[in-house]
C-alpha cells in the first residue's frame, strides 16, 4: 500500500463525510418536512427525503469514522446520481442567474464513486477491524 495515496484517499473520506454529514443534518434541522415537501414539488415521491437525510447524515458519520467506505460511497453515487437528474441538471453545468450548477455534485459524485470503488483504510475503523482479523 503506497502512503501517499492512502492519505489521498483518507482526505476525500473526511471531505465527502463532511460533506454529506452536514447536509444531512440540515434537512433535519431545517425541518425534514421542508425537504419533504420540496422533493413533492419536483416531482420525487415525499418520502424519498427521509431517505436521502439519513443517507447524508449517517452514511457522512460512518465515511467520517472509515466504517463502510465502500457502500456508504456507492449511496451517496447514488443520490447524487438523482440531484443531477431530477433536480441540477436544467440548471447547466456551472448554472445561470445566480443559481447554483451541477458542478458541485459532479466532484461529489466522483468522490463518491472513488471511495465506493477503491476504499480508504487510513485511519479507518474497516481498517482496525481487518487488522484484528488478520493477526
Amino acid at each position: 500500500m503506497n502512503n501517499k495515496y492512502e492519505l489521498g484517499a483518507f482526505i476525500l473520506r473526511l471531505v465527502t463525510g463532511l460533506t454529506f454529514l452536514l447536509h444531512g443534518l440540515s434537512k433535519f434541522q431545517g425541518g425534514i418536512e421542508n425537504t419533504v415537501g420540496f422533493f413533492s414539488s419536483v416531482g420525487i415521491p415525499g418520502f424519498l427525503a427521509y431517505i436521502v437525510a439519513i443517507i447524508e447524515l449517517a452514511g457522512g458519520a460512518l465515511m467520517i469514522l472509515g466504517l463502510g467506505t465502500r457502500v456508504i460511497g456507492l449511496l451517496f453515487a447514488i443520490v447524487m446520481l438523482g440531484a443531477i437528474f431530477t433536480v441540477k441538471l436544467s440548471a447547466g453545468f456551472m448554472g445561470t442567474d445566480g443559481g447554483a450548477g451541477y458542478e458541485f455534485d459532479v466532484a461529489l459524485l466522483a468522490m463518491s464513486v472513488y471511495l465506493g470503488l477503491s476504499g480508504s483504510r487510513m485511519l479507518s475503523l474497516d481498517g482496525l477491524f481487518r487488522s484484528k482479523g488478520q493477526e
